[in-house]
């Protein structure tokens, strides 16, 4: 661990690190700087606002998400007034919170949509297969063979949006190769991620080998922007269909809100852990994805040897494993930051900014305020400080997954306060209040990016793989269910 000086730079000296220990008391400077500072930077990006640009048949979306990126990893990398590992350490606390209250709003929007499932066709619910398995099969391989070792499982087992990154932080923690293979997916498909679909869409649209209403439920990827950059670029090849494209694609996206992130936690995480280790082998990877003789990897233990002759084992593919080993931190470039002191007092400030923040920032996203949004915000809290102790209780099982269950059973309209849950979440648009989590993922980019940089165009190729893979895997099988 390294030792970092004291620096006095004015109003932002709570932002420099002194001498890092193990763990920490906070200062109410460092909490109001970081509170401060990520609430800023998610108002200054909605009021940035929504832009949109016509590329031929590609539209280019960019949205307040991205500008969030964008200002918090330029505060996160910046060098004029770092933000040091006790900052850091803080925003985890943070968004420890502002993850499982993300989580929490997108379940309320889930569950008053469960009753649409009656209605749901075959194709629709069987192209869901292609989302899950056709980045494992297709994408694992090619991330193994280009040696990006543990990396690849992250990068490769889903398309890595909002809920799949929050669950690979409370899985494997900040620090671990997996999680930094989703983060890197994740900022690719920000970017990128519409504009790539649109073209992809439109090409495989104009090769009239597809049904276009099969493009379209492809398009259920679990992601607004990518799903309407496809729709937009099928739109124009097919005209006359751009109604029922837009219908099948949205009901598409829908299923794959609600089912989509636990068939990817439950079937292809799993799925891609095991085909890691036989890629692995095949391709004579270790898990920092060095080259390494044939005999020197040992399948059953799922232990290998490094160039070095030192063995080690890849313990993050175990279930019961949440974090690497300190080895595996500092071979990938990952800084050990300080932990903070968690306290009573420490939750209810986290609690309060989070509840804060969502109201404030809802409330300039929506353009509208109301008093039940309060009721809202506060249902939405109390179903995470729930799924949080519940997580502490049954640690095999995280919040993550305890809060979207709850909630989305909780504003289910078939149970009896289903109807009121609904009503008073109806109007908070999880995207706005829940960005703060989005900016203090970026504000913590600084501890990351030698190892993203490391990756360099590897995790770029991968990530239009596992876009590809997604898309074109679940287009296939709706095909395929239509023409049945």
């Amino acid at each position: 661990m390294r030792n970092e000086a004291k620096t006095t730079v004015g109003p932002a000296t709570a932002l420099v690190d002194t001498p890092p220990t193990r763990s920490f008391r906070a200062s109410p400077a460092m909490w109001l700087a970081m509170i401060g500072i990520s609430t800023a930077v998610c108002a200054v990006a909605i009021m940035i606002g929504t832009h949109k640009f016509h590329l031929g048949p590609a539209a280019i979306v960019l949205m307040p998400i991205l500008w969030t990126v964008l200002i918090g990893g330029f505060l996160g990398v910046q060098k004029w007034k770092p933000i040091g590992g006790r900052a850091r350490a803080v925003s985890t606390h943070l968004m420890d919170v502002s993850i499982v209250f993300f989580l929490a709003g997108l379940g309320t929007q889930i569950g008053p949509s469960l009753t649409k499932f009656t209605n749901i066709g075959p194709a629709i619910l069987l192209q869901e297969v292609g989302h899950v398995v056709g980045t494992v099969i297709l994408a694992l391989p090619v991330a193994v063979a280009l040696g990006l070792g543990r990396t690849s499982i992250g990068a490769t087992w889903s398309i890595d949006r909002e809920s799949y990154l929050a669950f690979a932080i409370q899985r494997f923690g900040v620090r671990s190769p997996e999680y930094r293979g989703v983060f890197a997916v994740w900022v690719l498909g920000s970017v990128f991620g519409a504009v790539f679909i649109s073209l992809l869409a439109g090409l495989l649209g104009g090769l009239d080998f597809f049904d276009p209403r099969a493009l379209a439920l492809g398009l259920g990827l679990g992601s607004a922007s990518m799903m309407l950059g496809g729709v937009g670029a099928l739109s124009i090849l097919y005209p006359e269909m751009a109604g029922e494209i837009m219908a099948l694609a949205a009901l598409s996206n829908l299923v794959t809100n609600i089912v989509g992130f636990y068939a990817g936690v439950f079937i292809a995480l799993p799925m891609c852990q095991k085909l890691y280790k036989m890629w692995s082998r095949l391709f004579g990877r270790d898990d920092l994805g060095r080259r390494v003789r044939r005999g020197s990897l040992v399948g059953a233990g799922g232990t290998v040897a490094g160039t070095s002759g030192q063995a080690r084992t890849s313990g993050a593919l175990s279930e019961s494993d949440e974090s690497p080993d300190i080895e595996a931190v500092d071979v990938n470039g990952i800084e050990a930051d300080p932990t903070v002191v968690r306290s009573r007092r420490t939750w209810l400030i986290a609690f309060a900014a989070t509840g804060g923040a969502g109201i404030l920032l809802n409330a300039l996203g929506t353009g509208s305020a109301r008093p039940l949004d309060v009721v809202g915000v506060l249902i939405l809290l109390a179903l995470t400080a729930v799924a949080l102790v519940l997580a502490k209780l049954v640690p095999a099982v995280p919040s993550s997954i305890w809060v979207l269950a709850l909630a989305t059973i909780a504003s289910a309209t078939f149970f009896p306060f289903g109807p009121f849950i609904a009503s008073t979440t109806q109007n908070i648009n999880v995207l706005f209040a829940g960005l703060p989590m989005i900016a203090l993922i970026g504000m913590s980019l600084g501890r990351d990016v030698k190892a993203l940089r490391s990756l360099s165009w590897k995790i770029v190729i991968v990530a239009l793989m596992t876009f590809t893979a997604s898309f074109i895997a679940a287009a296939v099988i709706a095909q395929v269910a239509l023409n049945f």
